[in-house]
């Protein structure tokens, strides 16, 4: 059977069809920034480091009249978070290049040498320029105390245990003579800080903030000023949140954040654009009639700027803040990391859809139309690649639900195809069409084979409004199964799929919905759960966001038993007939690990074909290269055992390829 395998790999190569390391090598492009006079955006592009087995991010630069393209920064370690100075003289960037902990260099846009400005004892987080670029700030968290550590060894009390975050400043030409620590601006126990502005005079920092840096009190957030005279704190927002993310409007006397308007369900629930005076006082919704959650931009002479998912797509929005007047500023779809130069005339954004690879583009705000600065998707130039569209079916209860499928590029309607079902984490992610599919679940190449593959946008996704984000609240699973199983059957109505050769899987959310389709259908084939809640209450009790669970599911387990009961997979465990791939990783905070053993253990009971793979090292992602291989070869072999009929895999002692040193023995 290996010699088949390799026969069938060998023909896959010669058909264009990508293997799992041409999919690892891809380089992506993202985190447009266009320098204040719109002459250059700065991205980043990412690949895999098989050697120091690592995802790199380097920065590059584009010039927006020619296209002209270099990379700027080269070190091992890679860069990330490029911010132009406002006089685009420089790009900040930050790096471990030095040390192995994160600190802020700058670079001339036009190449040379990096000089390094901080020596932040434990790193630096997210930073900014003030406007008249003789000042940075930049998030960090305070030294820990050490006579603990040495007396008594490493140890945490569960949630009193803090590293709270704090803002400091630098001044940008002292730091350019020699790293410096930075001052720090606030302090203490009181507040965890998050997102910041500078004001446009650089006397004052707007900033959300925490009680602390612990997830399950993100709803605490609230909106606070630091007056940098005197370093003096003042909180201008104070109500149920959360409240974060401000920015100054354009005279200063204004700021504008995301807010929940003081609903407690703000996992599920669109967030508003509120605007409150610099003084504190009452605030203002401006965003009451728009149906999603907008993403914050930019506020400037024409208004505020909003990006915001509109099914499929992403849009950018401006809202007249006087009148609340929204109106759509984007004619074809923007991506989410739209940046305005400084007099809001012109962007870049990152886009990708069905027929490229993530591109940087720059256009007109006015005019709108996108011009094409990269040319990333000249990497899969002979590749045999699917091709992906938006469809549309009625679920169980007559909600309609949208999804992508992607089909061979020589599809027949006449025939009759295998389906892998490919769903989407969150419950608020949304699958969009796209050119290839890099990460966990192979789609290009088993669409080589000839396969078809579904990603449902099931009720809960974002980007089709409120209302059908929270059909899915005290019936997830349920009502996700549904979406999922209706959109199977449509297939199937249509003549195009083979009932016998179906599949299921996904990650997070997505791994909860194929361990609910494991448990409590007969539909498929064989599934794979990636880092999936198998038992609500199992997930409740050791997850680091238990507040996502009570919006959910509305209250807690020894509080309304019967809830969890009805949406967790292991309520249906003996119905269980599916072979099911378990995939975790070993740290996983987010989705703990229990829930995997419990799903396995279960499974086993019963006789149910299972495996159980455990990443080492890794929390809810798994984001080096080589396990990431490992990942996506080990769904490869699970389906192509139980729908193309290949060898069983023995995942414990794989067919590993030998070195290129021995080969060339």
């Amino acid at each position: 059977m290996r010699a088949v395998y390799l026969v069938v790999l060998a023909h896959l190569c010669l058909a264009g069809v990508p293997t799992i390391d041409d999919l690892l090598n891809l380089r992506s492009i993202g985190g447009a920034e266009i320098s204040p006079d719109g002459k250059f955006v700065a991205y980043s592009q990412a690949e895999a480091d098989f050697e120091q087995d690592a995802m790199v991010t380097q920065i590059w630069v584009a010039e927006t009249a020619t296209g002209r393209r270099w990379q700027l920064t080269r070190a091992k370690q890679g860069a990330g978070q490029a911010r132009w100075s406002p006089d685009g003289k420089w790009l900040a960037f930050t790096s471990s290049r030095e040390g192995g902990k994160n600190q802020i260099f700058v670079i001339a846009p036009d190449g040379g040498e990096a000089q390094r400005l901080t020596k932040a004892e434990n790193g630096v987080g997210s930073f900014d320029w003030s406007d008249d670029g003789k000042t940075i700030a930049f998030l960090a968290s305070e030294k820990q105390p050490e006579d603990r550590r040495k007396h008594l060894g490493e140890f945490e009390v569960v949630r009193r245990d803090y590293a709270h975050q704090h803002l400091w400043t630098l001044d940008v030409e002292e730091a350019m003579k020699a790293p410096v620590a930075g001052k720090q601006r606030t302090k203490g126990k009181a507040f965890s800080v998050g997102g910041f502005h500078w004001a446009p005079d650089g006397t004052r920092i707007a900033f959300s903030a925490t009680v602390n840096p612990d997830l399950v009190n993100n709803g605490t957030s609230d909106i606070y000023v630091l007056a940098l005279a005197g370093d003096s704190v003042k909180k201008i927002v104070d109500q149920a949140g959360p409240d974060r993310g401000p920015r100054w409007s354009p005279d200063g006397k204004r700021i504008v954040f995301s807010s929940a308007m003081k609903n407690p369900k703000h996992f599920h629930a669109n967030s508003r654009l509120v605007l409150v005076s610099a003084d504190g006082g009452a605030v203002r919704s401006i965003t009451d009639s728009f149906d999603e959650s907008p993403n914050l931009v930019e506020w400037n002479r024409e208004g505020v700027y909003f990006v915001s998912q509109q099914k499929t797509a992403s849009h950018l929005f401006r809202v007249n803040v006087e009148t609340g007047k929204i109106e759509q500023v984007s004619k074809t779809p923007a991506g989410f990391g739209v940046s305005l130069t400084a007099d809001g005339k012109r962007a870049a954004m990152t886009m990708s859809d069905g027929s490229l690879l993530d591109e940087v583009y720059v256009t007109d705000v006015t005019t709108w139309s996108p011009k094409r600065l990269t040319n990333s998707t000249e990497q899969v130039k002979g590749w045999t690649l699917p091709v992906s569209e938006v469809i549309s079916w009625k679920s169980r209860d007559g909600t309609v639900i949208e999804g992508v499928l992607t089909k061979p590029k020589d599809f027949d309607p006449g025939r009759k195809y295998p389906l892998l079902c490919v769903i989407h984490g969150g419950p608020t992610g949304v699958d969009t069409p796209r050119m290839v599919h890099p990460r966990y679940y192979p789609i290009d190449i088993w669409a080589g084979r000839g396969a078809l593959a579904l990603r449902v946008n099931y009720r809960g996704s974002a980007g089709y409004g409120e209302k059908f984000r929270q059909l899915n609240v005290r019936n997830l699973g349920v009502g996700d199964a549904w979406d999922v199983e209706s959109g199977v059957e449509h297939l199937i109505g249509k003549g195009w799929v083979d009932p016998q050769r179906m599949g299921v899987m996904g990650w997070s959310q997505g791994g909860y919905i194929s361990a609910f389709l494991a448990t409590s259908s007969t539909m498929f084939a064989a599934v794979s759960v990636g880092a999936g809640i198998s038992n609500w209450a199992t997930y409740y009790y050791n997850t680091d966001i238990t507040p996502f669970t009570i919006q959910y599911l509305g209250a807690d387990p020894a509080a309304d038993p019967d809830i969890y009961q009805k949406t967790s997979p292991m309520t249906y465990i003996q119905k269980a007939r599916t072979p099911t791939l378990i995939q975790h990783g070993e740290l996983d905070k987010r989705v703990p690990i229990p829930n995997a053993y419990e799903l396995r253990q279960g499974l086993e009971d019963r006789g149910v074909p299972v495996e159980m793979i455990v990443y080492k090292g890794f929390g809810h992602g798994i984001t080096k290269p080589k396990s990431m291989r490992a990942v996506m070869q080990h769904n490869l072999d699970w389906f192509n055992h139980h729908l193309w009929g290949e060898s069983k895999p023995d995942f414990a002692n794989p067919q590993v390829p030998k070195a290129k040193e021995e080969k060339e023995k």
